[in-house]
């Protein structure tokens, strides 16, 4: 049996592994903006479920919440950082107040979570992070540029975090979806269309995840089972040493793999110049 802690934890994947951990007798810390979503679970496994109300953007009720789950629970195995959103729109369609908000719920609170349960899991002598990231922290989508720019953020903070607290113990691992069938695209947040767009790519994105788009289409396009991602990633905390990433989903792979080519291929393009602009006493001693 291992204690959890995940935000996010009142629909999509974050419910999803939730139920699947407490079938299986685990205890979870699980925290929600609308915990009463949580209401059936804690019928079915009383306090194997520890619920708490949680905007992940409000961080002092962020680590309040965190030393509280700590307490209850007496060691956290896993933490699973997963709250998020979308956000659906070019860059110059975003209005200030949507940037600002997908930059903390995405971002910046992975990042406090992240701080707030360091010094504990240090304290317990190591632990596993789970953070949910996406295909979208390696593959860029046009008219997603603000949650691409969450999610690179993301992975890199996670790839640095991972060495700082190696010697501690603690292990991090970045979960890597495609488009699954969850609420997401249901609850992806608007920005206000600009006409310039309309013809463009960016237009041509929103039609696609649109309240619009034919069933068969979205059922080609959305291709992830979230239960079964949850199952993948329960799976992930019993191997040592912890994976750096998960990738989830065949169009995850194939988009993935597709980018790093080419982004590798472009590199060693340009290996002669980098090398050139080297200082010329390092050039002449090689």
């Amino acid at each position: 049996m291992k204690n959890w802690f995940i935000t996010g934890a009142g629909s999509g994947f974050g419910y999803e592994l939730t139920t699947l951990l407490l079938d299986r007798g685990d205890r979870v810390a699980a925290t929600a903006r609308r915990p009463e979503a949580l209401a059936g679970l804690a019928d079915r496994h009383g306090d194997r479920l520890w619920a708490a109300t949680l905007d992940v953007a409000d961080t002092p009720a962020l680590r309040r919440v965190v030393v509280d789950a700590f307490t209850a629970l007496g060691r956290v195995d896993v933490v699973v950082s997963n709250a998020g959103f979308g956000l659906l729109g070019a860059a110059e369609e975003v209005s200030d107040e949507l940037l600002a908000r997908q930059l903390d719920v995405n971002l910046v609170s992975a990042i406090q979570l992240a701080r707030a349960v360091v010094p504990p899991l240090r304290a317990q002598g190591g632990g596993r992070i789970i953070q949910m990231s996406s295909s979208g922290g390696q593959v860029p989508d046009p008219g997603m540029s603000l949650y691409n720019a969450t999610k690179f953020g993301v992975e890199g903070f996670y790839e640095s975090l991972a060495l700082e607290v190696a010697p501690f113990g603690i292990e991090v691992t970045l979960v890597e979806p495609g488009g699954s069938r969850t609420n997401f695209n249901r609850n992806l947040a608007l920005a206000e269309p600009l006409d310039a767009y309309r013809d463009t790519i960016v237009g041509q994105v929103r039609g696609m995840l649109g309240a619009d788009v034919e069933p068969e289409v979205l059922r080609r396009l959305i291709t992830g089972d979230p239960a079964k991602a949850a199952r993948a990633v329960a799976e992930s905390v019993d191997v040592s040493p912890a994976p750096k990433r998960i990738v989830l989903g065949a169009n995850t792979y194939e988009q993935i793999a597709a980018t790093l080519e080419e982004r590798l291929a472009a590199l060693r393009a340009q290996r002669d110049l980098a090398y050139s602009t080297d200082a010329d006493d390092i050039v002449a001693a090689r």
